[in-house]
């Protein structure tokens, strides 16, 4: 995909931050600083732009303030940081205060058209159903959590508080065999911004490798192309990342969560 650079500067101007204004109820955005510190998920969020314009003992001191602002409110928190991030220190000292770097993941962007043009097409005994009503968001999060094999019981609050919301427009795309869910993914388009997000794919073990988690990636494409988003991101997996390049996806840059975990929250 041409243009690298550009995309990239334009993902890190509109997305790094997207959302702020556009929050679910009971969801609270704060800036510190060069960082926006978010509260009210199933744990807390912070980012800020690819140079924060701090280092040394002041970015000791902000990383601190964020660490201790949800350990008085007994949460985790999670800080996201992009492998073009300055400064490049960062992720060291994130884990000098007690953050924990997650797997590393590949941020993906392709043209929605081109992914659009794919057919959206489930195997046979399959189909694709956006899905949107409670007791469906609690079997997503089952789903989830048996693909991951981790306690995913926040997700379908935290969705509900996404659909519940006003700005942003959350479309969950569930791939059913009969009445039973064996996939799910979710497209977020967000106003003002030219990436539609493809979040949650998930496949179970049985089903992988048919072609669902592709029907999934093109469908929720239709969706976005509809809306007259000109791309789609995604932040992939190792497993997810050679089905997307296939599709016409290129690397932006990677992602890498650092998360702080309350003591008490890691007792038996």
């Amino acid at each position: 995909m041409a243009d690298v650079e550009r995309l990239l500067a334009a993902y890190d101007a509109q997305l790094r931050l997207a959302g702020q204004a556009t929050l679910p109820p009971g969801v609270v955005a704060r800036w510190d600083g060069p960082v926006l510190r978010v509260a009210g998920h199933h744990r807390g969020f912070v980012s800020g732009p690819a140079d924060l314009g701090v280092a040394g003992a002041d970015l000791d001191a902000l990383i601190a303030r964020q660490r201790d602002f949800f350990a008085a409110r007994g949460e985790a928190v999670e800080w996201k940081v992009w492998g073009h991030d300055r400064p490049a220190d960062l992720p060291a000292r994130l884990r000098a205060a007690g953050f924990v770097a997650e797997d590393e993941e590949t941020v993906l962007v392709a043209p929605t058209r081109a992914v659009a043009a794919r057919p959206a097409t489930p195997p046979r005994g399959v189909v694709l159903r956006e899905v949107g009503t409670d007791a469906d968001l609690d079997r997503l999060a089952r789903l989830q959590a048996r693909v991951w094999g981790a306690d995913f019981g926040w997700l379908a609050a935290e969705l509900r508080q996404r659909r519940d919301g006003a700005g942003e427009r959350l479309h969950v795309v569930a791939a059913e065999a009969g009445p039973r869910m064996v996939a799910v993914a979710w497209l977020v388009i967000t106003p003002g911004v030219d990436f539609g997000g493809l979040w949650g794919g998930a496949t179970l073990p049985g089903w992988r490798g048919r072609g669902v988690y592709r029907a999934l990636v093109a469908y929720r494409a239709q969706v976005a192309a509809a809306a007259r988003v000109p791309y789609l991101q995604v932040d992939a997996s190792a497993q997810s990342r050679p089905i997307l390049r296939r599709l016409g996806f290129a690397a932006l840059t990677t992602t890498t969560p650092f998360v702080w975990t309350p003591p008490d929250a890691t007792r038996p």
